[in-house]
Parts: C-alpha cells; structure tokens; sequence
C-alpha cells in the first residue's frame, strides 16, 4: 500500500522546466534559460576543440576584436574566445561540485533532522544555525583565506557556506512529510526507520531543493567569480572568469573587450539559470492550477 501511495505521489512524467506555469511570460524566460544553459554546457565541453590555442603570444597583445580573435586578446595575446569558453568549464565545475557537496551534506542532515526528534534534532539544527549566523560570503572569504589560492578552495570555501540552507530547508519539508498518512502506514507495517526515510520521506523532500538547487548555481559562480577576482581563487594559467576581470579592469576604458566579454560570460550564465529555476518554482508549485 504505502509503494503505490509513494510511486503516485512523486511521479512526474516530464521534466520540471518543460511544464507549462501559470504565468506564460516566466514560462518563456525559463525556456530561454533552458536553451542558454545547454549553449553554455555545449561550449564548455566541444568549444575547446573548435578554437585556437589559449598560448601566450607577445607579438599580439592586445588586439581589437576581428575575423581572427572574436573577442580580441589580453595583456599576453591569448585568445580571449578561448579563455572564456575555458573559463566556462571551471565555472561549471566550481558549480556542479558545489552545489554536489551542498546538498549531500544539507540534505542528509536535513532528512535526519526533520524525521527523528528530541536531542539529535536540537543538535543539528544548533549548529546549522551557527554557520547561518555568519555571512555567506564572509564566512567563504575567511575560508579562502586559511587555504592556499585555487579551485579546489573556491569549492571548499563557497560549500562550507551554502550547506546550512539546504539542511534548513529539506528538515522544515521533511518533517511535514514524516507527519503524513502514508508514512504511519509503513511504521505500521513494521518498516524499519531507514527504508522509511530513504524509501518515502527523502524522494518526497527533494523538490523543494532541487528547485533551491537550480536558483542557487547562477549564485555560486557569482560568489566563485568574486572569490577569484579577490585573488583567492583560481590562478594563473588556469581561466577563470573572475580572474579575467580582475587582470583585465585597469585596461576597460582603453580595451574595453578584456573585461566585457568574461562579464557577459557571467551575466548570462548567472541569468540562464536564474530563470531557469523560476520557471522549476512555479510549475512545481503544488497550489498551481492545472490546465489542459
């Protein structure tokens, strides 16, 4: 009884962005942030393999955009084109690794939280308190600047900041779902704590975050990019669009293109999934009224 009450309550036969919303213009813009986040996923994986070498080349510093440099060069004649596809292969990255690590941690205790009660509840939530007490992007900058500039700390740094906000969030769902009919049917059956929670209360508690999940990447590669400009994320030679800025800010009012084209690389990646994940809000929201 309590398979087929979960099987019917968490099916969902088309994919959250495809869902038509309640308002035809969001409805829209997630559509076309669907489309840019696959342009950007696309170039990030092939677009290395269709362009010119990211080499230094001295003889052609800081060349105007043209047929052969799109975006122009830098300081050190590298093609800018490249870095900035480059540099959207570690934005990904920094991304997907983030939010990975983010909700792993936030989730698990979250469920835990939200199901169990008394003490072990307290504890968890104490502490998630704690780290929400703190400013998200002091509390990564302080991180940052213990461990040694690269990559791997811009993750470390922005994960150790954003997993409190999934534990608060999948422990408040969580305990409304631990609450439910088809939940004191399995206790009734006699399944044990851990299937309850992984089989029926964990599948019925990801919604919400996997919406907090979509709203939450364009957010880490801001905090990715500024961690970067600061000089405490990634480094040279590795092209990040961060780094780009900050190496390329002293020459916006004499070349401008150094700067612009990482900016807009930002802006519309931020953009793509910012959309995206309000599209995901409003057709996943269970109050919305359902049309033919």
């Amino acid at each position: 009884m309590t398979r087929s009450v979960f099987f019917r309550r968490t099916r969902n036969p088309r994919l959250p962005f495809l869902r038509r919303t309640r308002n035809p213009r969001l409805d829209l813009l997630a559509r076309v942030g669907a489309g840019l986040l696959v342009v950007v996923v696309l170039t990030a994986v092939i677009g290395p393999l269709l362009l010119v070498s990211a080499e230094p080349h001295p003889a052609q510093s800081l060349l105007p955009p043209s047929g052969e440099h799109w975006f122009g060069t830098d300081q050190v004649g590298r093609d800018i084109l490249t870095r900035v596809v480059y540099g959207a292969r570690t934005s990904l990255f920094v991304a997907v690794a983030v939010l990975v690590l983010s909700a792993l941690v936030g989730v698990t205790l979250g469920v835990v939280a939200g199901y169990s009660a008394g003490w072990l509840r307290d504890v968890i939530m104490r502490v998630t308190d704690i780290f929400l007490a703190f400013p998200a992007l002091l509390l990564a900058l302080a991180t940052a600047v213990v461990l040694q500039p690269s990559v791997n700390t811009v993750v470390i740094a922005i994960a150790a900041t954003w997993w409190p906000w999934y534990a608060r969030l999948t422990a408040s769902v969580a305990q409304s779902v631990a609450a439910r009919g088809f939940v004191d049917a399995a206790r009734c059956l006699g399944v044990g704590t851990p299937s309850i929670v992984v089989r029926h209360v964990l599948p019925n508690s990801l919604t919400p975050v996997l919406v907090q999940l979509s709203l939450d990447a364009g957010g880490v590669i801001l905090t990715a990019a500024a961690l970067s400009y600061l000089g405490l994320g990634a480094q040279e030679p590795t092209a990040e669009w961060g780094l780009m800025i900050e190496q390329g800010q002293a020459l916006f009012t004499t070349n401008w293109w150094v700067v612009t084209f990482p900016g807009l690389a930002i802006l519309v990646t931020a953009f793509a999934f910012n959309v995206l994940g309000e599209g995901m809000r409003d057709a996943l929201d269970p109050h919305r009224k359902r049309t033919r």
